[in-house]
Formats: structure tokens, sequence, C-alpha cells
């Protein structure tokens, strides 16, 4: 009965082996990383105005990607997903930060989003990488289809630094850009687009927690 009992846990193990070494190395290399809360993390909106230049920051955001390494170097992007909160993003100046909400429908359309649609990672360095991206943003229910270089770097304890800016204007996500005081004083079209984001692989966040 032992012996049996030893034959049957042997062949289980071999079939287990069997089995994990059919699965392609790419898809054992294949993860889901998620952003990671800190004070690094970050997100600025960066406009101007005929009186003075503005910045909104916020933290508060969500977001993964799908991430596939294959002999230790990142190699492609299946997946990638960010939403903001709209009411998260704050300037200096509380008056501002309302008329933004206004302008940006925040009450109707609480969140900004993205969502890839393709990727393409070129190694520019060890554990750095330059990812050619091209996605739907959607602001204020409006969505604009946009071509975004990131920059990845792979960090020592496993975790990814995305950083990147874009430039957009207001009138492509069917944005006026407002004035304020009589008109006196007048936002411009242009802004600029700036994050700095740190992934983490899922389940080393589930055990962490």
């Amino acid at each position: 009965m032992k012996n049996f009992k030893k034959q049957v846990t042997a062949l289980s193990v071999i079939i287990a082996v069997i089995v994990f070494g059919l699965i392609p190395n790419e898809l054992r290399a294949q993860a889901i990383y998620k952003l990671s809360a800190g004070k690094d993390v970050n997100i600025n909106v960066l406009g101007s105005s005929n009186v003075h230049d503005w910045t909104m920051t916020s933290s508060a955001m969500e977001s993964q990607g799908d991430f596939k390494f294959e002999g230790g170097s990142l190699r492609s992007l299946f997946s990638f997903s960010f939403s903001l909160d709209a009411k998260s993003l704050k300037s200096q100046h509380e008056s501002m930060d309302n008329r933004t909400y206004k302008t940006i429908k925040a009450d109707q359309y609480p969140k900004i989003t993205y969502k890839l649609n393709s990727a393409t990672v070129t190694q520019v360095q060890k554990n750095k990488y330059s990812i050619k991206t091209t996605g739907d943003l959607t602001i204020a229910g409006a969505s604009q289809t946009i071509v975004m270089i990131i920059t990845a770097i792979v960090n020592p304890d496993n975790t990814i630094n995305c950083t990147g800016s874009e430039k957009l204007k207001l009138t492509d996500y069917k944005i006026d850009p407002p004035s304020f005081m009589l008109g006196a004083m007048k936002v411009k079209d242009d802004l600029t687009i700036q994050f700095n984001l740190v992934y983490k692989n899922s389940q080393l966040l589930s055990k962490a927690n």
C-alpha cells in the first residue's frame, strides 16, 4: 500500500513537471502589475493663461498593466489601464480647482481614463526601456487616440517605474478653454501631462497586504 502511494505521488510530480514544461516561457513570465501607492507616485497637469502658469497634481489613481518578461528582460506590454478621479486634481487655489471641475464636467464625468491599444517595447539600457504606446484617453466624456513614449525602469526590487509626458489640447476633448474674472484671465488651449508611476507585481502586493 505504501509503495502504491509512493508511485501515485511520484506520478503526480512527473505529470506536474510535464504540464508545467508545456507552458510557454512567455506565459510563465507574464504578470499583472498594479499601481503602488507612495508619495512619489503622481500625475501633474501643467497649463498656462495670459496671467500666469499653473499646475494641478493628483496621486488618487488606479492602474494596472500586463507586463511580459523573457530572459530577465521586459519584452512587451499586453494591456494597460489607468483611471483618475477628476476631482482629485488640486492646485494651490481652491477657486481654480472648482472652476476646473466645472470646465471638465467632473460631476457628470468623474473619471479621466486611459486604455492601451498597442505597445512596442525597446530596450535602451540594462533594465531601462522605451515603450511606444497607442491608446484611448477619455476626458469629460470625449475620447482621443494618442501616442505616448513611456520610459520604464525595472528596479532591483522588481518594481517598474514608468515616467513620461504628453502634450494635449483642451479643444481636442470638446472643452472650451475657460476665462475668469470677466475675461481678464484666459486659460490657454495647450496642456502638458507629466506622470511618475510605480508598478508592483500584483501577487507581491497581495502578500504584502
